[in-house]
Protein backbone atom coordinates (compact mmCIF):
# COMPACT_ATOMS: atom_id res chain seq x y z
CA UNK A 1 0.00 0.00 0.00
CA UNK A 2 1.32 3.37 -0.95
CA UNK A 3 1.36 6.19 1.61
CA UNK A 4 0.32 9.58 0.31
CA UNK A 5 1.53 12.68 2.10
CA UNK A 6 -0.66 15.75 2.02
CA UNK A 7 0.80 18.35 -0.33
CA UNK A 8 -0.56 21.30 1.63
CA UNK A 9 1.70 20.60 4.66
CA UNK A 10 4.87 20.64 2.55
CA UNK A 11 4.47 24.24 1.49
CA UNK A 12 4.84 25.84 4.97
CA UNK A 13 7.80 23.58 5.77
CA UNK A 14 9.47 24.49 2.48
CA UNK A 15 8.86 28.20 3.04
CA UNK A 16 10.24 27.94 6.57
CA UNK A 17 13.34 26.10 5.31
CA UNK A 18 13.94 28.78 2.66
CA UNK A 19 13.56 31.57 5.25
CA UNK A 20 15.95 29.87 7.67
CA UNK A 21 18.49 29.31 4.89
CA UNK A 22 18.18 32.95 3.80
CA UNK A 23 18.66 34.13 7.38
CA UNK A 24 21.73 31.93 7.86
CA UNK A 25 23.31 33.12 4.62
CA UNK A 26 22.54 36.72 5.53
CA UNK A 27 24.29 36.26 8.88
CA UNK A 28 27.42 35.01 7.13
CA UNK A 29 28.05 38.44 5.60
CA UNK A 30 28.61 41.75 7.31
CA UNK A 31 24.93 42.35 7.92
CA UNK A 32 22.50 40.60 10.22
CA UNK A 33 18.87 41.28 9.31
CA UNK A 34 17.48 40.03 12.62
CA UNK A 35 19.82 42.32 14.56
CA UNK A 36 19.10 45.23 12.22
CA UNK A 37 15.35 44.86 12.69
CA UNK A 38 15.71 44.52 16.46
CA UNK A 39 17.91 47.62 16.58
CA UNK A 40 15.45 49.59 14.44
CA UNK A 41 12.59 48.66 16.76
CA UNK A 42 14.67 49.59 19.82
CA UNK A 43 15.11 46.12 21.28
CA UNK A 44 18.57 45.49 19.87
CA UNK A 45 21.99 46.43 21.16
CA UNK A 46 22.90 50.09 21.31
CA UNK A 47 25.97 51.02 19.31
CA UNK A 48 28.36 53.27 21.16
CA UNK A 49 30.04 56.12 19.29
CA UNK A 50 33.67 55.59 18.41
CA UNK A 51 36.03 57.33 20.88
CA UNK A 52 38.08 60.19 19.46
CA UNK A 53 41.48 58.56 20.02
CA UNK A 54 40.36 55.47 18.10
CA UNK A 55 38.98 57.51 15.21
CA UNK A 56 42.19 59.56 15.02
CA UNK A 57 44.56 56.58 15.19
CA UNK A 58 42.89 54.50 12.46
CA UNK A 59 42.68 55.29 8.77
CA UNK A 60 39.30 56.05 7.23
CA UNK A 61 39.58 53.28 4.65
CA UNK A 62 41.29 49.99 5.41
CA UNK A 63 42.67 49.06 2.01
CA UNK A 64 44.04 45.65 1.13
CA UNK A 65 47.70 45.34 2.02
CA UNK A 66 49.43 43.34 -0.71
CA UNK A 67 51.69 40.54 0.46
CA UNK A 68 55.06 39.92 -1.12
CA UNK A 69 55.67 43.41 -2.46
CA UNK A 70 58.90 45.06 -1.38
CA UNK A 71 58.72 47.97 1.00
CA UNK A 72 60.14 51.23 -0.30
CA UNK A 73 63.39 52.18 1.43
CA UNK A 74 64.93 50.98 4.67
CA UNK A 75 63.84 52.37 8.02
CA UNK A 76 67.51 52.82 8.96
CA UNK A 77 70.38 53.44 6.57
CA UNK A 78 72.95 50.71 5.97
CA UNK A 79 76.13 50.88 8.06
CA UNK A 80 79.41 51.94 6.58
CA UNK A 81 82.44 49.61 6.70
CA UNK A 82 83.97 51.75 9.49
CA UNK A 83 80.81 51.41 11.59
CA UNK A 84 80.80 47.65 11.03
CA UNK A 85 84.45 47.37 12.16
CA UNK A 86 83.71 49.47 15.26
CA UNK A 87 80.74 47.24 16.15
CA UNK A 88 82.86 44.10 15.64
CA UNK A 89 85.64 45.44 17.89
CA UNK A 90 83.05 46.34 20.55
CA UNK A 91 81.63 42.81 20.40
CA UNK A 92 85.14 41.31 20.57
CA UNK A 93 85.91 43.37 23.70
CA UNK A 94 82.64 42.24 25.26
CA UNK A 95 83.44 38.61 24.45
CA UNK A 96 86.92 38.91 26.02
CA UNK A 97 85.42 40.48 29.15
CA UNK A 98 82.85 37.66 29.42
CA UNK A 99 85.51 34.99 28.91
CA UNK A 100 87.69 36.46 31.69
CA UNK A 101 84.68 36.63 34.04
CA UNK A 102 83.87 33.00 33.19
CA UNK A 103 87.45 31.93 33.89
CA UNK A 104 87.39 33.71 37.27
CA UNK A 105 84.12 32.00 38.14
CA UNK A 106 85.57 28.62 37.14
CA UNK A 107 88.57 29.21 39.44
CA UNK A 108 86.26 30.08 42.32
CA UNK A 109 84.04 27.12 41.56
CA UNK A 110 87.01 24.75 41.56
CA UNK A 111 87.49 24.83 45.34
CA UNK A 112 86.75 21.55 47.05
CA UNK A 113 83.56 21.36 49.07
CA UNK A 114 83.92 21.54 52.86
CA UNK A 115 84.13 18.30 54.76
CA UNK A 116 81.01 17.24 56.59
CA UNK A 117 80.77 17.84 60.31
CA UNK A 118 81.46 14.74 62.37
CA UNK A 119 78.71 14.16 64.86
CA UNK A 120 79.40 12.25 68.09
CA UNK A 121 78.25 8.67 68.01
CA UNK A 122 75.26 8.05 70.23
CA UNK A 123 75.62 5.11 72.57
CA UNK A 124 72.47 3.14 73.16
CA UNK A 125 70.88 3.79 76.53
CA UNK A 126 69.32 1.22 78.75
CA UNK A 127 65.57 1.27 78.48
CA UNK A 128 63.85 2.66 81.52
CA UNK A 129 61.85 0.31 83.59
CA UNK A 130 58.18 0.98 83.71
CA UNK A 131 56.84 1.54 87.16
CA UNK A 132 53.29 1.28 88.21
CA UNK A 133 52.28 4.37 90.13
CA UNK A 134 49.79 2.36 92.19
CA UNK A 135 52.43 0.02 93.62
CA UNK A 136 54.70 2.75 94.98
CA UNK A 137 52.31 3.80 97.75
Amino acid sequence: MRIQFPTASRAPALIMAVLVAANVTACAGGSNPVRDIATAVGAGPKTAPTPDFVAQSRPQSLDYMPIGTPVEGRPTPARSPDEIKAAESELDALRARNESAGAAAARLGGTPPPEPIKMPVNTPQRPRQKTNSNTNR
